[in-house]
């Protein structure tokens, strides 16, 4: 039986491929275009293509953690490479930039061929608001799972970077640090108040994602007794308890890893491609809606002159075939054989109308196109008023269609997205990406 991980590895990145494809030249430009900068913006957009394809080529999968200063995020790090790698310090500011770091946890509990990479940001509240929100954004969209840490009651600050950062959709855990601070009884008091995050608007915190660690423990007295029968107090540092964090991270990459690296690489293709099309929608839509009303009238006035019913059908399918047509080479966007059946399917109920309109216009005027002159007037008014209604169905859908660009079809990124969140478990981290 294939491993489903595996399968849905190769599904994100056959999509990928085929969307780098559909992509693979930019739009020629027209003179009512505005914006002169499309063809550099296009190649951004397809270099962030290009990127999450050769992240699945390497399967990378990238763990970040965010928070205020000295709440601990690299020694939390530290803690889960088992060595100091990264720079800690009593002074605020100690991690200036993102820095990232290979992570290699036992091979057992990877996917296969699976590689971690933890990445360590600076604190949320020294940088200025814009800054903050614009990095934490940018490392957030390049991450696979958020580790947001804490180390006691979650401040305005926190609570407004939490809920920016649950805006991404990714898997995220709310890491609650320095633990060996608070005496029981307070510590459980802190971790209930953030298990309470949950009942809040705009953080659906469950309480399995809160785990609780003491990543750089304070030195501890200890009463130590010597040989000789003297006792003598020493000080002594624990060693780091990140055992809880470590194996809910272990867990998820040995059952989903490959899974959450393919989800997390179609979102970003997905909105790149969303992000391209819309640009081109912006530029072209009033050149798109005077198409669809030129072919209206002109479809309208055929149908009413043309007297041969058959022909109705027949034509008036025929200019909703030439209008797609020339909306996508309006947009300049590719359409797939999918999307062309999609619009096939409108296209014939709108002729189910027309064949509809069409026998009761001829019941209500007796004979119809075929017997006198006020029958055809009033049957040619009522057809070409439905034929031209037909038409702007047809090129409005056609608009719709075009503009999700190729991320609904059967390979697309949102149909991939979409079957594989069908098949994870709802109470599952990866289910996140769902919201």
């Amino acid at each position: 039986m294939r491993d489903p991980q595996d399968f849905d590895f190769h599904r994100a990145r056959a999509s990928l491929t085929k969307t780098l494809a559909r992509y693979s030249r930019p739009p020629r430009s027209r003179p009512t275009d505005r914006n002169t900068q499309l063809d550099r913006y296009f190649h951004e957009q397809r270099e962030i293509l290009q990127a999450n394809l050769e992240k699945l080529d390497r399967q990378i999968l990238r763990i970040a953690a965010f928070g205020l200063v000295s709440r601990g995020k690299s020694a939390v790090l530290n803690a889960l490479l088992g060595e100091n790698l990264l720079p800690t310090g009593p002074l605020n500011g100690v991690t200036q930039w993102p820095r990232s770091i290979l992570w290699l946890p036992p091979a057992k509990n990877l996917a296969s061929n699976l590689q971690v990479e933890l990445i360590d940001t600076p604190g949320l509240d020294e940088i200025d608001g814009g800054t903050r929100s614009e990095m934490a954004r940018e490392v957030a969209k390049q991450a696979d799972i958020i580790l947001f840490v804490v180390a006691g009651d979650v401040t305005r600050t926190e609570y407004a970077a939490l809920c920016d950062l649950w805006q991404t959709g990714k898997p995220a855990l709310l890491v609650f640090n320095k633990t060996d601070l608070y005496p029981d009884r307070d510590r459980e008091a802190v971790y209930e108040q953030l298990r309470s995050l949950g009942n809040r608007q705009g953080i659906p915190l469950r309480p399995d994602e809160i785990v609780r660690v003491a990543a750089d423990p304070k030195p501890m007295r200890v009463r130590h007794e010597l040989p000789d029968g003297r006792v003598e107090d020493v000080w002594e540092t624990p060693p780091p308890d990140v055992r809880e964090l470590k194996e809910k991270l272990l867990t998820l990459l040995a059952r989903q890893g490959r899974s959450l690296l393919a989800l997390n690489a179609l979102v970003q293709a997905r909105d790149a491609e969303r992000e391209m099309v819309k640009t081109l929608v912006e530029l072209r839509d009033r050149d798109a809606d005077e198409l669809i009303w030129k072919f209206t009238r002109y479809k309208a006035a055929a149908v009413a002159l043309n007297p041969v019913f058959l022909l109705d059908i027949l034509g008036g399918s025929l200019a909703d075939l030439i209008l797609v047509r020339s909306l996508a080479h309006l947009y300049d966007l590719p359409m797939t054989n999918h999307e062309a059946g999609k619009l096939l399917k409108t296209i014939l109920l709108g002729a189910g109308g027309l064949l509809l309109g069409e026998t009761l216009s001829n019941a209500a005027f007796g004979m119809g196109k075929t017997v006198g002159f006020p029958g055809y007037a009033g049957s040619a008014v009522a057809q070409a008023t439905i034929a031209g209604m037909g038409a702007y169905a047809v090129g409005q859908a056609a608009k719709t269609y075009l503009q999700q660009g190729g991320t609904w079809g059967p390979t697309g990124a949102d149909t991939v997205i979409r079957e594989i969140l069908e098949r994870v478990d709802r109470e599952s981290l990866l289910a996140r990406l769902s919201l």
